[in-house]
């Protein structure tokens, strides 16, 4: 017979009472993998019914920050990790972003939350006089963005979580924010907005009637013309590194100008018989749509080499 004393007894009654400090994660686990599983559910209504990652250009993982990463217990106005979570999943989803990972045949393992309080990069870039809000590990392994406000009471616009995205995106090709690399993200940025452009008349594509342009922070007004919001996008965030958009306006506008074109050509009609004569039809749409990726990839990479061309230019008129 095995005999416990009362210290014994009160020990283990005392192990199995709940932390009262800690706010409802006694049963951190749990309700993680229960919220997973409603996220799950849920996400289509980020941006409406046919919302998805594409199955293979990805981001693979999406980590939110827990309440052991804020240096210190998260008060009642904090949002919780669920809400961050939910955040970074409507990222992945957006259908600007999932059309830049496919046509970039991208993959990033892990999308996650920058650490709100703890993180020594982000202290180190607001002593330059400026504030980190993301960064890119390993050319893509892992993009890490910065959610929270700095007093951690709420969360940060969608639209410039978006635009940090695409930021640490283009960092997957190129570290140095030169010309190339504004350049690279100015393109992305247009196929980006392009996207929400052209589901303003999709019904498939809205939540509670607003639609995925609306929903991503962007008025009809404001996508009426897609180069000069670049543009004027860009004037700031180029001007802390001694560049202005204007040395890679043409690249924008060649970008800009083939996205036109592709969104005017006539979709492709989904009303052939099966079985029918439509196989001469099919391969003639396939050899179309190949040429029209050939020639954009041709147009990207010309941009490319014409703003990897100014940079040398401009190293060169430094060094002398």
């Amino acid at each position: 017979m095995a005999l416990v004393t009362p210290l014994q007894v009160a020990n283990e009654i005392a192990d199995k009472q709940s932390d009262p400090t800690i706010r409802g994660f006694d049963k951190e686990a749990e309700r993680t993998q229960q919220q997973h599983k409603a996220n799950a559910r849920s996400s289509k209504q980020h941006w409406g019914s046919n919302t998805a990652q594409d199955r293979q250009y990805r981001f693979v993982q999406i980590e939110a920050c827990t309440w052991h990463s804020f240096g210190h217990r998260p008060t009642e106005s904090t949002p919780h990790a669920f809400e961050a979570f939910a955040l970074l999943e409507k990222l992945s989803t957006d259908p600007g972003m999932v059309a830049i990972m496919r046509e970039r045949e991208l993959v990033v393992n892990t999308l996650g939350e920058m650490d709100p309080v703890d993180d020594r990069l982000m202290q180190k870039k607001q002593q330059q006089g400026g504030c980190l809000l993301g960064y890119n590990t390993n050319h893509g392994l892992r993009i890490d963005i910065k959610l929270r406000t700095d007093d951690l009471a709420s969360l940060r616009p969608y639209h410039e979580l978006a635009a940090t995205l695409i930021h640490e995106l283009s960092h997957n090709w190129v570290g140095e924010h030169n010309l190339l690399f504004w350049t690279n993200y100015a393109q992305m940025r247009a196929e980006y907005l392009y996207m929400h452009r052209n589901l303003q008349t999709s019904l498939l594509y809205r939540v509670q009637g607003k639609t995925t342009a609306q929903i991503a922070g962007w008025s009809k007004e404001a996508l009426q013309n897609i180069p000069e919001s670049i543009l004027n996008e860009l004037t700031r965030e180029m001007a802390q590194h001694g560049l202005h958009p204007r040395m890679i306006e043409n690249a924008i506008r060649v970008r800009c100008a083939e996205l036109e074109r592709e969104n005017k050509m006539p979709p492709i009609s989904g009303g052939q018989r099966l079985g029918g004569g439509g196989a001469a039809a099919a391969d003639n749409v396939n050899a179309n749509a190949a040429v029209s990726t050939n020639q954009a990839m041709s147009a990207r990479e010309r941009a490319l080499a014409a703003a990897e061309r100014r940079a040398r230019e401009q190293r060169e008129r430094s060094n002398k």
